[in-house]
C-alpha cells in the first residue's frame, strides 16, 4: 500500500486558491505629501498673521537708524519761542499831495535827512491857482457887502439915540413953559387956550418919547442877532478863505516832522495826481521790530508781554489777528535803550516769554508734532525693539522742548522724528 505524503498545508492551499493570490502596495507620490503639508503651514500662517494683525493693527518694519529716539526727562520747562524780528523805523509819515500839479522843482534827494518845515518839492497848478484868486474875490465882495450892511444897522442905533435926545430936550422946555404959564395965567398974561396947547405939546412929546423908545429896543434886539449872524458869516467866509490859501500853499511839500526821507522818487516835468504818495518820512534812531509768529501761539500773544534780545527788554506794542499763510504779525517795542548800532531792515533773535518756568516731565521738541498735533506718539518697548502708537497730551513747547502733561512715564523712551510715513500703522519694528 502506497502511502501520501503531501502535506496537509499544501492540499489546503489548492484548494482555497490562496496561492494564486497577491497584497498589492500602493506608494503616495512624495511631491503630492510637500504640497499638502505646504498649504496647511501657509493656511497656519495665514491664520496667525490675521490674527495677530486685528490684536496689534499695523505693524512697519522700520531701520533704526533713520529714527530719532529721545528719553522722557524731568526738568524746568521754560516757556518762550524763539522770534526773528525784522528792524522798522517807530513811526512813519507818509507824504501825500494834498492837492496834484507839476513837478517844478525838487529840493532833496531820497534819503536825505530832513528837519520839520524842510522844502521838499515845489509843485504847480494853475487851475486851483485861479480858482482860489476866484475865492478871494468872492469872499472880499461878501465881507464889504456886510461891512456896509453892520454900517447902516450902526447908523439906524445912532439915528434913534438922536432921536431921543431931542424928544427929552422939547419935553424939558415943555415942561419949563407950562410951570411959567401955570402963574402968568392968573394975572392974565397968557390965555388959558395958549396954555393948554402948551400941555398938549408937552403931553404929544411924552408919548413919542415912549415910542422912539421902544422903537429903538425892538431895533437893537434884531439888529444885535443879524449882527451875530453876520459876524458868524463872515468868520466862515474868512475860513474858506484861508482854506484856499492853504490849498495853494501845499503846493509846497514840506516835512511835517524831522526824520530821513525813503521812497521818494519823483522828476521835474512829472504830473501828481492829488492824494498820490510822493514818499515817507522815517523818525532817525527810534526803532521797532516786527515780527511773524506761527498761528499755533495766536491764542497765547497779546499786548504788554515781554520779550529780550541780549540784555534789552521789549514788550509787544500791536498785534494783528489777520493770518497769512500760517503766522500773524507783531510789533515790538524798547522798553528803555535801544542797542547800539542796530540799523533798519536788520533782523536779529529775539526771546518771547508766554509763561513761568515750571517743573515738569520734558520731551525734546522735534518734527512728530506737526504730523500728530500732540495727540499721540510712538512709545519704545523696554528691550527697544520696538515701538507702540500710544495717545498722549502734551502741553506747552518751546524750540527744546514740549511739556507732558499725560500718557507718558519718566525714564520711558519715544520716537520725536517725523511720522509721515507712519501715520496708519500702529507699531514700528526696529531692525
Amino acid at each position: 500500500m502506497t502511502k501520501n505524503t503531501t502535506p496537509l498545508t499544501s492540499v489546503t492551499n489548492a484548494v482555497s486558491g490562496a496561492g494564486m493570490d497577491r497584497k498589492v502596495t500602493t506608494n503616495a507620490s512624495p511631491m503630492k505629501k510637500w504640497l499638502s503639508l505646504t498649504l496647511i503651514m501657509l493656511i497656519v500662517v495665514f491664520a496667525g498673521y490675521m490674527i495677530a494683525s486685528k490684536s496689534t493693527g499695523k505693524v512697519l518694519s522700520v531701520d533704526n537708524s533713520r529714527v530719532v529716539i529721545s528719553k522722557v526727562t524731568s526738568g524746568v520747562f521754560e516757556d518762550f519761542i524763539p522770534i526773528r524780528g525784522r528792524v522798522t523805523p517807530a513811526k512813519t509819515v507818509y507824504l501825500d499831495a494834498i492837492e496834484g500839479g507839476r513837478v517844478e522843482k525838487i529840493l532833496v534827494e531820497d534819503g536825505a535827512s530832513l528837519t520839520a518845515g524842510n522844502l521838499i518839492v515845489e509843485l504847480s497848478n494853475a487851475s486851483l491857482q485861479l480858482s482860489v484868486l476866484g475865492n478871494e474875490t468872492r469872499v472880499a465882495e461878501q465881507l464889504n457887502n456886510m461891512r456896509s450892511i453892520e454900517l447902516n444897522l450902526e447908523q439906524n442905533r445912532l439915528q434913534h439915540k438922536r432921536n431921543i435926545v431931542d424928544i427929552k430936550h422939547q419935553i424939558k422946555l415943555l415942561t419949563r413953559q407950562v410951570d411959567r404959564s401955570q402963574s402968568l395965567i392968573a394975572t392974565g398974561a397968557i390965555t388959558k387956550s395958549k396954555m393948554e396947547d402948551t400941555e398938549d405939546t408937552l403931553t404929544w412929546y411924552q408919548d413919542r418919547l415912549a415910542l422912539t423908545i421902544e422903537s429903538q429896543q425892538s431895533d437893537a434886539r434884531m439888529q444885535g442877532e443879524q449882527l451875530t449872524f453876520l459876524r458868524y458869516t463872515s468868520r466862515r467866509l474868512e475860513s474858506n478863505l484861508a482854506i484856499s490859501r492853504q490849498n495853494l500853499d501845499n503846493m509846497n511839500v514840506k516835512a511835517p516832522v524831522a526824520g530821513k526821507l525813503s521812497g521818494f522818487n519823483v522828476e521835474v516835468g512829472q504830473s501828481i495826481a492829488r492824494g498820490e504818495r510822493l514818499g515817507q518820512i522815517d523818525t532817525p534812531n527810534d526803532y521797532k521790530l516786527t515780527a511773524f509768529i506761527d498761528e499755533f501761539y495766536l491764542g497765547r500773544v497779546d499786548i504788554g508781554q515781554t520779550a529780550t534780545y541780549k540784555n534789552y527788554s521789549l514788550v509787544i506794542a500791536k498785534v494783528y489777528p489777520q493770518v497769512q499763510n500760517g503766522q500773524f504779525e507783531v510789533d515790538f517795542k524798547f522798553t528803555s535803550e535801544q542797542p547800539k548800532g542796530i540799523r533798519r531792515g536788520q533782523t536779529i533773535q529775539i526771546k518771547l516769554t508766554l509763561g513761568d518756568a515750571s517743573e515738569a516731565l520734558l520731551i525734546p521738541n522735534g518734527a512728530f508734532f506737526q504730523d500728530t498735533g500732540g495727540k499721540w506718539m510712538f512709545v519704545v518697548s523696554p528691550n527697544g525693539s520696538e515701538a507702540v502708537k500710544r495717545n498722549v497730551r502734551l502741553g506747552r513747547r518751546n524750540n527744546q522742548f514740549i511739556e507732558v502733561i499725560e500718557g507718558l512715564e519718566l525714564g520711558e523712551q519715544v520716537v520725536t522724528s517725523p511720522y509721515s510715513s507712519y501715520q496708519e500703522m500702529q507699531r514700528l519694528n526696529f531692525n
